[in-house]
């Protein structure tokens, strides 16, 4: 059956006003993504300042490992959780309606996180980490929705390089956190300056809880403009069957002709049903699936694990911190964490843009994945012989660090967003994108708790003894070169063709295989 105009239409629509303000809608979620989630890391620090003055030796005003290892878990848990439920309903409800739902959540979540009811250590802990559990659900509905409304709205030569905008947002997102917590901290420290007295608990419990609310802000401005959004006319024609709607509503938002995608026989196309749990989604989508799912798995164990502990990697090349108050140590932390969004994690975005859909997604995730791998490896070797015992070529590490990011968003960290929206059928797009994410998320927890735990070569700062900072970055760099190879032998390139080609052509391609075995 010949293909319905309003997708033909849509896959050679040119660029227009409408795919930039999708591009902004769909990456103020990715913005407020990244800020909420990675905000956490400096939040820690500040949180060990005001409740854990109690500690003794070098223990003091520093977060017990247990509860900076919850505080980044159970934002990552309810993502994984969010990616899963969201992204199953996003096929059976609709991308717009379960869209504003999971937004709903992260602005609930992100003011709710900064509220944290209750002023004793105990209580404001738990309901930190219950509230960031709730913003992690909706952070995790809105990866696979976003994803998958831009790739369903792109025409299918600029396809790549609009849903790499949606997600390059993220970069922005992290950098903001930086931004906003040197501000924060600022203004509480000039404050502090003034005052006779040394810088109080109390205003620094005030400091990190703004620094956490104003996450809800970039969410709660784009609530309406997603609300305002119209069903993708794939999932409409495709999943709901509504060719005349789908029409429709490409009519409105699209300067496209109705004349053009009117069809004459409106009827949907026949399809080929079968369920998601079934061996025939199986044979057609397992591959696909795994190579997802493995490779954002494998990524997310290096990336998260690098950049929410950031500091534990670059902490032998801060400045001495002894005698910093509170808000010096936070703005320490984040000048740095700025340096390197400027330098290597938001142009690594930029790169991505421009080359996804002229170099191709395989190429690009398997170059990012052996350039990190390099990175990791020239970081980690010498780690102790040679970076830590020469101050001076402390540049030299920064710049290794920085490349490692760079190729990160210039490689899987990108890619693997992208994929899983160009693979599926419309009818299991949402759903295996948020699959693929949550193994993804998975991989994050395992990266940053364990990096967490693992990289500390003598007990310290509360910490057991591990395999060292050393091994950890080895082990990383090892992570990078099986996403690799797990690259080359299974993922499949999706670049310059229409959504529905991409489902045909690995029909078609499993068939031949079955032909030749038989």
């Amino acid at each position: 059956m010949a293909r319905l105009k309003v997708l033909s239409a849509l896959d050679t629509a040119k660029t227009q006003y409408y795919h930039f303000k999708a591009i902004i809608i769909a990456g103020m979620g990715l913005f407020t993504d990244a800020y909420d989630l990675f905000s956490i890391t400096l939040i820690i620090k500040i949180i060990g300042r005001i409740y854990y003055s109690d500690r003794h030796g070098d223990n003091k005003y520093q977060t017990p490992p247990v509860v900076a290892s919850a505080l980044v878990a159970i934002a990552l848990l309810g993502t994984a959780i969010g990616q899963l439920v969201f992204g199953r309903l996003g096929d059976l409800k609709g991308r717009r309606y379960v869209y504003g739902l999971a937004l709903m959540l992260m602005v609930i979540g992100s003011l709710a996180s900064g509220f944290s009811i209750c002023t004793s250590r105990t209580c404001v802990l738990l309901s930190l980490g219950f509230f960031r559990f709730v913003l992690g659900l909706g952070i995790g509905g809105d990866y696979p929705l976003s994803s998958t409304i831009m790739s369903e709205f792109a025409n299918k030569k600029t396809r790549g390089s609009f849903i790499a905008a949606v997600f390059c947002m993220q970069g922005f997102g992290i950098l903001a956190s930086a931004i906003v917590t040197t501000v924060v901290c600022s203004i509480f420290h000039s404050a502090s300056n003034t005052s006779p007295q040394k810088p109080t608990p109390q205003g620094a419990d005030v400091a990190w809880r703004l620094i956490l609310m104003v996450g809800a802000v970039p969410a709660a401005l784009t609530y309406y403009w997603r609300m305002m959004m119209p069903e993708t006319a794939r999932y409409t024609a495709l999943v709901e069957q509504n060719v005349m709607q789908a029409t429709k509503d490409m009519e409105k938002v699209l300067d496209i002709s109705i004349s053009d995608i009117v069809e004459e026989n409106p009827l949907p196309p026949t399809q080929h049903k079968y369920p998601l749990i079934s061996m025939e989604f199986l044979r057609l989508h397992g591959r696909d699936l795994f190579a997802c799912s493995s490779t954002w798995f494998l990524v997310d164990i290096v990336f998260y694990s690098s950049n929410l502990f950031q500091y534990q990697i670059y902490k032998h090349f801060l400045k001495n911190k002894n005698n910093v108050d509170v808000y010096q140590e936070a703005i320490n932390l984040s000048r740095v964490q700025a340096i390197i969004a400027i330098c290597s994690t938001i142009p690594g975005y930029f790169f991505s843009v421009y080359f996804i859909d002229r170099v191709g997604r395989v190429k690009i995730q398997m170059m990012g994945f052996f350039f990190m791998g390099l990175a990791f490896f020239a970081i980690g070797i010498p780690y102790y012989s040679y970076w830590t015992s020469a101050k001076e070529y402390n540049k030299g590490f920064i710049v290794l660090y920085g490349l490692a990011f760079f190729f990160a968003n210039f490689g899987p960290n990108t890619t693997t967003f992208i994929v899983p929206a160009e693979l599926f059928p419309a009818r299991f797009r949402s759903t295996c994108h948020g699959i693929s994410g949550a193994a993804g998320k998975v991989g994050a927890i395992i990266g940053s708790v364990g990096f967490l735990w693992a990289s500390h070569k003598e007990k310290e700062e509360g910490y057991p003894k591990g395999i060292g900072m050393q091994a950890s970055l080895i082990i990383l760099g090892g992570v990078c070169i099986v996403g690799m190879l797990v690259t080359f032998l299974f993922t499949r390139e999706t670049m310059g063709r229409s959504l529905e080609e991409n489902e045909i052509d690995q029909s078609h391609q499993i068939e031949i295989e079955e032909f030749n075995h038989g």
